[in-house]
């Protein structure tokens, strides 16, 4: 299972990696929502995963999940073990971080890096397949640099600059100024400021396709920045010589997405080996499942997870 904000899906494979089930519904990140409707996301993306498989015949289950650290709240433990009783899985559940199962999602070796950049953004260390260092992750308010959320803030801020000087609005800062303020093309800063905070933080995220999308100078630099951002952040969990793997996980790193492409050139131009993308969350998370079960890992991750 692959669990986060806005959705969470299932996966079962046997070990020679033909997929018997999946399953998905809204997200399950119990810290982004309340841990019954949490749970019940989980067990609704998990039934759906069991429909044709007897769920006695499960021998292993790990679940990567943004918000992992409340396995340790004990009543979200309850609710979480009285719905998997339910579902009439017996077998033992790894609970891990999405760190984890995004990098198994990448590649089978055992150490290296993950760099995710979605709706928020960090990096991680990942050893013998568990995390052990992380950099960046503090959430919209305090960082995340290079996610979602920065692109938004970024645009939103250069609109604004763009306004106290004086500048006719153009290219992203005008469909910056539309999005908040639809069909006001004399909005002031005020008004701009003040759609921003009445708005839910998650408005700001929503505004990142207005960067990636506009091929203006201003979308440009600000993906530049976010490129190289992400980039620090990821040289946070490494040594200087470090040529284990990268993986790149996230809606933002797709080799057809702008800041995708700009990434991948920081990243070689600072000497980083070529990244590998990450595959579906929860084929890496049946991966990890899987690997006490099968003595050829290698190739289960490559029919589980195609290069």
């Amino acid at each position: 299972m692959d669990v986060g904000g806005t959705s969470s899906r299932a996966l079962i494979s046997d070990l020679s990696g033909r997929v018997l089930g999946v399953g998905e519904a809204a997200g399950g990140n119990p810290n982004s929502h309340p841990a019954d409707e949490a749970v019940r996301q989980i067990a609704t993306a998990t039934r759906a995963a069991l429909r044709d498989v007897d769920p006695a015949a499960v021998r292993a289950a790990v679940i990567g999940m943004a918000g992992v650290s409340k396995m340790a709240d004990p009543l979200f433990r309850d609710l979480f073990e009285r719905e998997w009783g339910r579902l009439g899985l017996s077998c033992e559940l790894s609970a891990i971080s999405d760190c984890e199962v995004a990098f198994a999602a990448g590649t089978p070796e055992p150490d290296g890096t993950v760099l995710i950049a979605g709706t928020g953004a960090i990096a991680a260390r990942i050893e013998q397949h568990r995390l052990i260092e992380v950099a960046g992750g503090y959430g919209w308010l305090l960082g995340d640099e290079g996610s979602a959320y920065w692109l938004g803030r970024e645009a939103v801020r250069a609109t604004l600059g763009a306004l106290d000087r004086g500048e006719p609005l153009h290219g992203l800062t005008a469909a910056v100024r539309e999005a908040l303020l639809p069909g006001d093309p004399e909005a002031h800063r005020k008004q701009l400021i003040t759609a921003v905070h009445a708005a839910p933080p998650i408005r700001l995220a929503e505004l990142a396709p207005l960067v990636t999308k506009a091929s203006d100078p201003v979308a440009t630099e600000i993906v530049e920045r976010a490129a190289r951002v992400l980039v620090d952040t990821a040289a946070r969990t490494r040594a200087p010589d470090d040529d284990t793997p990268i993986v790149l996980a996230g809606g933002l790193v797709a080799p057809e997405n702008p800041l995708g492409k700009t990434l991948r050139t920081e990243l070689a131009s600072r000497g980083f080996p070529a990244p590998h993308t990450a595959g579906p969350g929860a084929a890496g998370a049946a991966w990890l499942a899987a690997l006490d079960l099968t003595p050829d890992p290698k190739t289960l991750h490559t029919r589980l997870l195609p290069p």
